[in-house]
C-alpha cells in the first residue's frame, strides 16, 4: 500500500471517525438508533427498492445545489416518490448534506435532481446535472431507472455510482454502492469452510431474492471445494422442502438459509416438525438475519450470519439523529459514502479523480459500514463482519477485515 497522501481531517471539535481519509492507490478511511430495523431493513425492502411503486412520471422537481465547490457532482434521488422511496429518498439527500457538512471546504456542489421513482425522472435528472457540468452522477436508486440514464452518462464519458441492488445494471461505467446479497453469501461461505465445513444443505425462499443467493451459495461452495448435499425452495407452502431438507441433514455439517424474520423463523420451525436437529449443523444466513424475530428464535440461536459491523451504523445514525431530529434508513449510509468518497478523490486525485483506474482501486475504501470496493463489472464487494444470533441480538464472532485480500 502506498503511502498516505493529504489525508482529510474532521472539522475541529468532531469526535467522530467520518471525516474521510485517502490513500494515494489505498483506501479511504470514512465516519463510520439503536439498529431498529437494521440490516434487515436493507434488503427486506428489495422489492420497493428495485420496483418503486406507481406514482407520477412527470418531470423532476425544481433543481436545487447544495455546497458552492468547483467539482459538480449529479445526485439522483426519488424525493417526491410515493411510500418508502420518498422516505428513503429524504433520508440519503440528508445524509448526503452531512457528509458535505462533517467535511472541511469540500470542492464538491450536489446538483440534486428528483426523478420521481421513475426512469423517465431518472433520465432527465441526469441529462439536466450532465447540462450543468456533472463530472459524476451519484444514483438513481430504482434498478429500472439506472439504465435510462446511464445511456446519457455513457455518452459523455462521465461515471455513476447507483444505489440499486440489482447487479445486472451494474457495467461500463455504473457502479454499484449499495448491499448486494452476493457480499453476504461469499463472507458467510468462506468463513464457514474456514471452519472446515463442506457439506452444506440449503432452503432458500422462491423468489427474486432467492434466486441471487442461490446462484451466490452454489458458486461460493464450488470455489471452496464443498458440496451440497441437499438444496430447495419454498413458496407460501414450506412443509415438502423443509421435510426434504430435513431429511439430507445427516449428511450435513451445515445449513444456509436467507429469508427476513418472520418467514426465516417459520421455516425454521418448519424444518424441526420435520424432524431436523438443527443444533447438530451449523446454521448459515445472510444479512436479513439481523432481526428481533430472528433474536427470539429459539430455532435460530447460534446461527451465524454476515453483515456490516453494527457500530459503524450506530455512530452514524446517533450524529444524524442529533442534526435532522430522526433516525435515519439503513440506506442513508450509502449517499454518504458516496459524497465523501466523491469528495476525497476530488481533493486528491487532480483531474484523473473519476476515471476508472481509480474508483477501481483494488484497495478499495473504508466507509461507515467497512471495507467497500467496486469490481470490474461494476458489482462491488464488501468487507463484512461474522455475527452469531442470540436472544440479546448478533454478536460478532469475526470482525470485519482491515484489507481486501487481492
Amino acid at each position: 500500500m502506498a503511502a498516505p497522501h493529504d489525508p482529510l481531517t474532521p472539522r475541529p471539535g468532531s469526535s467522530r471517525r467520518s471525516a474521510l481519509g485517502l490513500l494515494l492507490a489505498g483506501p479511504l478511511v470514512a465516519g463510520c438508533s439503536s439498529m431498529q430495523s437494521g440490516w434487515n431493513s436493507i434488503t427486506s425492502n428489495l422489492p420497493w427498492q428495485d420496483s418503486p411503486p406507481p406514482g407520477p412520471s412527470g418531470p423532476p422537481q425544481q433543481p436545487s445545489s447544495v455546497g458552492s465547490g468547483q467539482v459538480k457532482v449529479g445526485l439522483i434521488l426519488p424525493l417526491s416518490g410515493q411510500g418508502n422511496a420518498g422516505v428513503a429518498a429524504q433520508s440519503m439527500k440528508n445524509a448526503a448534506e452531512m457528509a458535505l457538512a462533517e467535511f472541511q471546504n469540500p470542492n464538491i456542489q450536489l446538483l440534486v435532481k428528483d426523478d420521481a421513482g421513475t426512469p423517465q425522472g431518472a433520465q432527465q435528472g441526469a441529462q439536466q446535472a450532465l447540462d450543468e457540468g456533472a463530472e459524476i452522477i451519484l444514483g438513481p436508486l430504482f434498478a429500472q431507472s439506472v439504465p435510462p440514464a446511464a445511456q446519457l452518462t455513457r455518452a459523455k464519458n462521465v461515471p455513476v455510482i447507483a444505489f440499486s441492488t440489482d447487479s445486472s445494471v451494474a457495467g461500463r461505467g455504473v457502479y454499484l454502492l449499495s448491499f448486494l446479497p452476493e457480499s453476504d453469501v461469499n463472507r458467510i461461505i468462506d468463513y464457514a469452510a474456514g471452519t472446515g465445513k463442506r457439506s452444506f444443505a440449503a432452503l432458500l425462499p422462491d423468489n427474486a431474492y432467492g434466486g441471487v443467493v442461490e446462484a451466490a451459495f452454489k458458486q461460493a461452495v464450488g470455489r471452496r471445494g464443498g458440496r451440497i448435499v441437499a438444496f430447495e425452495k419454498y413458496g407460501a407452502d414450506r412443509t415438502g422442502p423443509a421435510r426434504n431438507v430435513a431429511q439430507a441433514l445427516g449428511s450435513a455439517d451445515a445449513l444456509f438459509m436467507a429469508d427476513d424474520g418472520d418467514s426465516l423463523a417459520a421455516a425454521a420451525d418448519s424444518l424441526v416438525t420435520s424432524g431436523a436437529n438443527l443444533k447438530r449443523v451449523q446454521l448459515l444466513g445472510t444479512g436479513l438475519w439481523d432481526s428481533p424475530r430472528v433474536f427470539n428464535s429459539a430455532s435460530l440461536q447460534g446461527g451465524l450470519y454476515a453483515a456490516p459491523d453494527p457500530s459503524g451504523f450506530r455512530s452514524f445514525a446517533g450524529r444524524y439523529s442529533n442534526k435532522y431530529g430522526q433516525q435515519p434508513v439503513r440506506t442513508a449510509t450509502l449517499a454518504y459514502d458516496a459524497v465523501a468518497l466523491v469528495a476525497a478523490l476530488a481533493r486528491t486525485q487532480g483531474g484523473q479523480r473519476f476515471s476508472s483506474d481509480v474508483l477501481l482501486n483494488s484497495s478499495g475504501f473504508a466507509g461507515i459500514d467497512g471495507l467497500f470496493r467496486f469490481r470490474n463489472d461494476g458489482t462491488n464487494e464488501r468487507g463484512l463482519a461474522v455475527m452469531k444470533v442470540a436472544s440479546g441480538g448478533g454478536q460478532a464472532v469475526a470482525g470485519s477485515p482491515k484489507s481486501f485480500a487481492t
